[in-house]
């Protein structure tokens, strides 16, 4: 393998990035997408510019097509002698390739290369499609680009605010739109299961999603909601660490505090009936309510 073949590899393992020839000059894209990210590309052209076009296609949820071109090779050698990224500029390549705004940060988490992340994610997976199960169709509030949404079944539907995530999220199959938690675009009593895992924690107390949670779960259907439980030491120690080798990360995106007797005060008097606990290194919080039937 040359130079440029060892680099490219290693770079496109490094940023995670979703093509098989970093330097690779010829791929289609999109004119739309182009449009869209012209404000933020450089300038120049050349394997370093190429490399940022590709951060922002992976960061906003496009693809790009690649295209194979006899004689090719020798010219990407040369380009990409010298298209190596400096370190401090690699560490902010890296940094924004692996920011919770990432379209694709929730699905890549599940196969993270570091094993705690790659532990939480699949647990938190394994515990809901487990607390799902048999209860219907799921409108997951706040989906992300979870991996959770491959396993709902037919006639579920994914919500989100973010546009990118919901763009590369329609790789898993289900319906997607795009919308606030706070004014879910669904019937009341429209679903026999809910889902909001990771959510709450990011907007205010204030606002109206518990109750938009509780608007749209049919009579008899379950509600599953997962948050981090700041009345456990662990997820506290858990946070800091998060503010000590991740500034802007996680820590200072919990504007909401929760712990489960907090959720089991706001749920149990409006007709809910608490069913399961689960934690994930007594760190994140997943809980299951039944919305009790009313008399008429």
């Amino acid at each position: 393998m040359d130079r440029a073949g060892f680099q490219g590899r290693l770079l496109r393992r490094v940023l995670s990035l979703p093509v098989r020839d970093v330097f690779s000059p010829w791929r289609l894209y999109r004119r739309d997408m182009l449009t869209a990210l012209r404000s933020r590309l450089p300038q120049e052209s050349g394997a370093a510019a190429n490399l940022e076009l590709l951060l922002h296609i992976a960061a906003e949820g496009y693809q790009a097509y690649e295209i194979n071109v006899a004689g090719q090779a020798p010219a990407r050698a040369m380009e990409g002698g010298s298209a190596w990224p400096k370190l401090r500029h690699l560490a902010s390549l890296w940094q924004r390739r692996n920011s919770i705004l990432s379209a694709d940060y929730d699905d890549r988490a599940y196969d993270s290369i570091i094993p705690l992340q790659r532990y939480w994610q699949r647990q938190r997976y394994r515990l809901i499609t487990e607390l799902i199960a048999g209860e219907g169709a799921v409108l997951d509030v706040g989906c992300g680009s979870s991996r959770i949404l491959s396993a709902l079944p037919e006639g579920s539907m994914g919500v989100d605010i973010l546009l990118r995530k919901l763009r590369y999220a329609r790789r898993f199959k289900t319906m997607l739109i795009q919308a606030s938690g706070f004014h879910l675009p669904v019937a009341d009593e429209a679903f026999p299961c809910v889902v909001c895992s990771q959510v709450i924690e990011h907007v205010p107390k204030s606002s109206p999603i518990l109750s938009e949670l509780c608007r749209v779960l049919k009579p008899g259907g379950r509600l599953v909601i997962g948050t981090p439980d700041y009345a456990h030491w662990e997820w506290r120690i858990t946070e800091r660490l998060y503010a000590t080798f991740a500034p802007g990360g996680y820590a200072d995106e919990h504007i909401a505090h929760y712990s489960r007797q907090e959720l089991l005060d706001f749920f149990e008097p409006r007709g809910f009936a608490h069913e399961a606990t689960r934690y994930i290194l007594r760190g994140e919080l997943i809980m299951a309510f039944r919305k009790r039937w009313t008399a008429d």
